[in-house]
């Protein structure tokens, strides 16, 4: 049989590259999300699923359904800043995360019929303290009142030399005492840069408005979990689109049903006892779609078919 030249495509598959990231390394783990290939696999296999549920076509030729595949991320950090508490400079594009999601993007290039759409991370702000340690570190605020006696002392002081005494109460020195152990026990991974992603969110909504008003495909699945996508799903079911939303067994707010028109996992998740019901499974809504049996294909690429520009 002769291998088809010409794609059918009718269904694109727009993926939240960070968010994507984010659940399939907590859900299913090193052995799937260690390198960009076990990485490129994942999306393989989440793509495949997807058309096979949709169409019914397992074969090798399933590929001929999909119009495109959308993976959306930022390019990394790669300014320099100075850590507070390490006390050293920090060049971003030299670090793991910058190398790591780098190796990522060069391997989806790669990929048959996947586009890759960059934003780019910001800078907004300087260090800020991790919002775990952010009440501990207003508290300090209180215990450290003691202190303001020493304002009145210094004030009135002649002699720069001459020493100052501060009378504290038992629990006054306790609350003191606390206040410094607990600045003195940041570590390094206790701040954070304050760096925004910009222009993914943007992309996303661009290509759901494109795909529907130039109408290149008949079913937009995303891969997402916030609802920042809703007024471009409103847009797209009000042209005609079937869109069907895949927040990877992530739990959805009820609203969101009003605004898709299938809830639908491309992976199948692996069976843990700490699992709480996921937002397929779970969910009684009849726009869930039922499962089919999951066997990718070997391969994404198919050296007969040209890859598609992005």
């Amino acid at each position: 049989m002769q291998e088809p030249t010409v794609s059918l495509g009718q269904i694109a598959i727009l993926i939240d590259g960070g968010y994507f990231l984010k659940r399939v390394r907590k859900e299913l783990g090193p052995e799937h999300t260690s390198t960009p290939e076990q990485l490129a696999k994942t999306v393989r296999r989440l793509c495949f699923n997807h058309i096979a549920r949709l169409t019914g076509n397992r074969g090798r030729f399933w590929q001929q359904h999909l119009y495109r595949a959308f993976f959306y991320d930022a390019e990394p950090y790669t300014g320099v800043a100075h850590h507070p508490i390490a006390n050293r400079q920090i060049e971003f594009a030299k670090s793991a995360l910058a190398q790591d999601r780098q190796a990522l993007f060069e391997q989806l290039r790669k990929e048959r019929k996947l586009a890759l759409r960059l934003g780019k991370v910001n800078r907004d702000h300087d260090w800020t303290l991790a919002a775990r340690l952010t009440k501990a570190a207003l508290k300090t605020r209180q215990q450290l009142a003691p202190l303001q006696g020493l304002a009145t002392q210094l004030q009135q002081a002649v002699d720069p030399t001459q020493p100052v005494q501060l009378q504290l109460s038992t629990e006054q020195a306790q609350q003191l005492l606390a206040a410094h152990d607990f600045w003195q026990s940041l570590q390094a991974g206790d701040v954070a840069l304050g760096l925004r992603q910009k222009g993914v969110d943007m992309r996303i909504a661009i290509d759901i408005a494109s795909l529907t008003l130039k109408k290149q495909v008949s079913t937009i699945v995303l891969v997402a979990g916030d609802s920042d996508f809703v007024p471009a799903a409103k847009l797209a079911r009000r042209e005609g689109m079937e869109f069907i939303l895949d927040p990877l067994w992530q739990k959805v707010n009820d609203d969101l049903f009003e605004h898709i028109d299938a809830l639908q996992s491309g992976l199948k998740r692996p069976a843990r006892e700490d699992h709480v019901p996921d937002a397929v499974s779970a969910s009684p809504c009849p726009k869930r779609l039922p499962p089919h049996p999951q066997a990718p294909p070997a391969r994404w690429r198919q050296s007969a078919m040209p890859a598609t520009a992005t």
